[in-house]
């Protein structure tokens, strides 16, 4: 399978038409639907559905554009790291990782690595555990941030010196905002919204589970998620009150929201990981040591 067709087939996803895609590719339309067709028969599967000149993925179209842009992903990657193989270390750097306070530290790397290597780009991903460690395997990223409970025993790790705060997001014309601090008997007759990676219990160790202790399992969870731009959304229409850490979601005093504190306090540490046996580009490479000087090697 060649990547050009890969890369013929995302075209026609994203402009939803052939005759667009072709105008897009400067490729005639009949060439650019051989092409296609050539694809479905070697992958035996048919990808796109017509109607009204407009194309539809099917379902094993979507799957192939999941794939596929993983592919080219790792690809532009390669071709990346080998273009910057030269005497002027250049490249891209690819950090994936959950919404925290502390990406100001990996700012402020980037920033002291740009003032000596001002060709090296970075490129953010935002997701929890499981998605930036999905990608980490796949290759598609360099380094993932990680905030706490989560499984790092399969990779090398800096723990960083900083600590998110768990709390509650909630309308301050809310009963609930009159209370300087939410202990645990004051969550367990409200709907709550909690991220998907506090409340699993497939982990040796949740703290976010612990903390809660027997009553956990009387929770009542309504909705769950993984970034928490769209959970303050959720709990600005009255779904309910948002279990997350501080200084994310947006409680400032032109919001409608605030931020309380969790009582006994639960903080959450937080590690930079990457693939153990890793070969780094040069420009990842640098970022790795610049890990080190400014954390320390801090493993336990």
């Amino acid at each position: 399978m060649e990547i050009r067709l890969l890369r013929y087939f995302l075209t026609i996803a994203r402009e939803g038409s052939i005759t667009n895609a072709a105008n897009f590719l400067h490729l005639t339309q009949p060439t650019l639907s051989r092409q296609i067709h050539d694809l479905e028969n070697e992958l035996g599967q048919k990808l796109f559905t017509r109607s009204n000149h407009r194309i539809i993925l099917t379902a094993e179209g979507m799957l192939f554009r999941k794939r596929a842009e993983e592919i080219i992903s790792m690809v532009d990657k390669t071709e990346a790291e080998f273009n910057s193989m030269k005497n002027i270390i250049s490249g891209d750097i690819y950090i994936g990782g959950g919404e925290t306070k502390a990406i100001k530290l990996i700012a402020q790397i980037a920033k002291e690595l740009r003032r000596t290597y001002p060709n090296i780009h970075y490129h953010l991903y935002s997701g929890n555990s499981e998605d930036v460690t999905e990608r980490l395997d796949k290759g598609l990223l360099d380094f993932g941030i990680l905030i706490q409970p989560a499984d790092i025993s399969k990779y090398d790790y800096i723990n960083i010196p900083a600590k998110d705060t768990w709390g509650v997001v909630m309308p301050k014309n809310s009963p609930l905002a009159k209370k300087n601090l939410i202990r645990k008997e004051d969550l367990l007759n409200i709907p709550l919204i909690c991220s998907r990676q506090a409340i699993s219990q497939e982990k040796s160790k949740n703290e976010f589970a612990e903390w809660f202790g027997e009553d956990f399992d009387k929770l009542d969870i309504v909705t769950t998620f993984n970034l928490v731009y769209n959970a303050a959304i959720m709990v600005e229409a009255g779904i309910g009150y948002a279990v997350t850490i501080d200084k994310i979601a947006n409680t400032s005093e032109s919001s409608n929201l605030c931020f309380r504190l969790l009582e006994p306090r639960l903080d959450s540490g937080l590690n930079i990981i990457w693939k153990k046996h890793q070969i780094f580009s040069a420009a990842a490479q640098l970022f790795l040591e610049q890990l080190y000087k400014n954390f320390g090697d801090t493993k336990p």
